[in-house]
Formats: structure tokens, C-alpha cells, sequence
């Protein structure tokens, strides 16, 4: 059986981690880009892609590290404990792994881009309120040799500055996967207002040209590259979320240790005490399930799909218990905008949803137990 710690690698690789993005990209990065309209910062992308994270899962034929998905969840989590807004997710995890699949030159190109931190991807794939890949209905029609895209995708994060788009569209008989470039002609953005204060946008296609050289695998079979890159981006959301609740449980656990009621801290109450305790357990079973689905997505990928799916529904729970909890404990003043609370909160909500909700990821793990 697999022991659920981490490894040495892994905890030194967390260290180095939490030590850069504690300076570089604390909240308060998050509040100042708030403040000043921006929902990324290309330069914090460029640190980390001379780190090596943009490259995490990029083989290293094609000049990345190639460090595996338990690793990637490692850096994911320390990117939630601060909150810390990047293009991690939609390019280094869900895009690389996608790409790794396939085996030719413009895939290990795109990759290299990747890696070096130049190319940037968005996930096109959703179209109504909840995440349901395979009702996608925008049509890739056949147009000579390629096809035509039109439709329209909600909810793409990322999709406001990236400059390639993953577009999952419907064609003859199936659903086909397109990496195409987010300036080709008819393709129209809209920026959504996001309550994270991150990037996501409203993509519209009239009549886009797409050639073979876009399609990813095979025409009529996305899910076969799709799927490992969804569950890869679904771990690492987990991973992220496990990561925004110990940081917020952080924030509560020092104030409770601060906060001093009737000439004694709040934490000597007893009922605080339980909730606080409750909590930190929340928070280590979940992070016992999301290096499960990490191992398993390195050790064992096509059965990989219910540990990713529990850790996700998991780590959905523990983020909204441990924003709540914070908010409460922490009385009015964690119901103020100047105070950090309320940013966990708004993430612990976007990323609820994002790449699949809690009964989404309940009916996954039901239908796979045979419930």
C-alpha cells in the first residue's frame, strides 16, 4: 500500500516553493492586481517558468522538468495557500498533458513554448452553468480539409490573455479537440467578472478556421487526449483548494491564539477548540486524498479517475468548511474587504465549481463504486 506523505523530494520541493511565492506572491499581490484592474501578471509567469513550473509535466526532450503530477499538486497547493493567480493550472498542467500525448513535432513544440513560458493556454470547453464536457454543442462543420468553428464557450479561465485555446467542438460523429491560436480571425472574447478577481472569458466562434494541423489526436475522439488532461487539471484544482484551506486554517488558527476575550485568548475556549480541531482534520484527510490521486496519476493514469474525482469533491468541502469557519471565528472584522478572509472565500467558490462541482465529481465516484 502507498504511504499517504509525502516524499523527501516533495516536501523539500514545497519548501522552495512556499519560500518564493510567500515574497513574490503573497495575498496581497492578489489585493494590489484587484485594486488595479489586473486579473494576471505576465512577470510573475515568466519567475516561475525560469523555475521550472511551467514546465512541470513537459518531458525533458522538450526542455521541461518533467517532475510528474504528484509534484505538480505539490506546487498547485502552495499556489493556494497564497492565493497566487497564474496560468499554472490551464497551461503547465491541463494543456502539457494533453500535448504530452501526442507524438510529433508540433506537439513537442508547443510543448517546448510551454516550458520556456512563452505560450499560454485557456480550456474551451464548458458552455452552460456546470461542467459537462461531452454536451458540448459548438459545431466544427467540415470545410475542405479542416473545418469551421462556431459557437460559443462560457466560463474559459485564463481565456482573456492566453494566447492558445484548447476548443472542444462537436463534429460528424463525436467530439473532436482543437489547439488553435486565440487571435485567429472570428474568434471574440469577452471578459467576465470574476468574484476571485481572476482571468475568465465569454469566447464566441464565427466560422473559424481550423486545419488538421489543429486537431489534437483523432477527429471524433477528444476524450481520449482530453480526459487524462482534465483529470490531471482537476487533481491539481484539488491540490489547490487543499492549499487555500490551510491557509486560511492558518489565518484562523493565529487569531484564535491572538484574539484575547474576558483577559484570556479565544482559543482557550473549549467549543472554539473542537471547530478548530475538526477542521484541521478535514484538512489532513483531504490532503491524504489528494496525493492519492497524485500517485495514482503518475503510477497508475487510465485508473486514476476516482481517487482525482474524491480528492476534488473532497478538497471542495474542506475549502468551503474551512472559509466558513474562518469568517466566523474571526467574528465582523472577517466579513470586510480589508481583511484577507474574504479572498479565500471568493476562490474556495470559483474553484468549487471550476472543472467539475461537488455532485459532479459525488457521481463520478458513485458511478465508479457501482452505486
Amino acid at each position: 500500500m502507498t504511504k499517504l506523505v509525502r516524499t523527501e523530494e516533495e516536501i523539500m520541493l514545497a519548501d522552495a516553493a512556499r519560500g518564493f511565492l510567500d515574497e513574490a506572491a503573497p495575498v496581497a499581490h492578489l489585493r494590489a492586481q484587484r485594486d488595479a484592474g489586473q486579473t494576471h501578471d505576465p512577470e510573475l509567469w515568466k519567475q516561475m517558468a525560469e523555475m521550472g513550473w511551467a514546465g512541470v509535466l513537459v518531458p525533458e526532450a522538450a526542455g521541461g522538468a518533467d517532475m510528474g503530477f504528484a509534484a505538480a499538486n505539490v506546487l498547485a497547493e502552495e499556489m493556494g495557500r497564497s492565493l497566487t493567480a497564474s496560468p499554472f493550472l490551464s497551461t503547465a498542467v491541463i494543456a502539457a498533458t494533453a500535448l504530452r500525448q501526442i507524438s510529433d513535432e508540433r506537439a513537442r513544440t508547443a510543448l517546448a513554448a510551454i516550458a520556456g513560458g512563452a505560450r499560454t493556454y485557456a480550456l474551451a470547453i464548458d458552455e452552460g452553468s456546470k461542467h459537462a464536457p461531452e454536451a458540448s454543442a459548438l459545431r466544427a462543420e467540415r470545410d475542405g480539409n479542416g473545418f469551421r468553428l462556431s459557437g460559443e464557450k462560457r466560463f474559459v479561465v485564463d481565456g482573456g490573455f492566453a494566447n492558445h485555446l484548447l476548443v472542444l467542438a462537436r463534429t460528424d460523429a463525436g467530439l473532436t479537440l482543437f489547439d488553435i491560436p486565440a487571435d485567429r480571425a472570428g474568434i471574440a472574447r469577452t471578459a467576465q467578472a470574476m468574484i476571485d478577481s481572476r482571468d475568465a472569458a465569454r469566447i464566441t466562434f464565427d466560422g473559424v478556421e481550423a486545419t488538421g494541423d489543429n486537431v489534437l489526436g483523432q477527429v471524433d475522439d477528444a476524450m481520449t487526449v482530453l480526459a487524462p488532461a482534465l483529470h490531471a487539471g482537476q487533481a491539481a484544482l484539488a491540490a489547490e483548494m487543499s492549499g487555500l484551506a490551510a491557509g486560511a486554517f492558518g489565518m484562523t488558527l493565529a487569531y484564535l491564539k491572538e484574539r484575547t476575550q474576558f483577559g484570556v485568548p479565544i482559543g482557550s475556549f473549549q467549543a472554539l477548540q473542537h471547530r478548530a480541531a475538526h477542521l484541521w482534520s478535514d484538512c489532513e484527510v483531504t490532503a491524504s486524498a489528494i496525493l492519492n490521486a497524485g500517485r495514482m496519476l503518475d503510477g497508475d493514469p487510465d485508473n486514476a479517475a476516482l481517487a482525482v474525482s474524491l480528492a476534488k469533491a473532497r478538497a471542495t468541502q474542506t475549502a468551503q468548511l474551512a472559509v466558513q469557519e474562518g469568517v466566523q471565528m474571526h467574528g465582523g472584522i472577517g466579513m470586510t474587504d480589508e481583511f484577507d478572509m474574504g479572498f479565500y472565500m471568493k476562490r474556495a467558490r470559483v474553484g468549487a465549481e471550476w472543472l467539475g462541482d461537488y455532485g459532479y465529481h459525488a457521481g463520478v465516484v458513485a458511478r465508479l463504486r457501482g452505486f
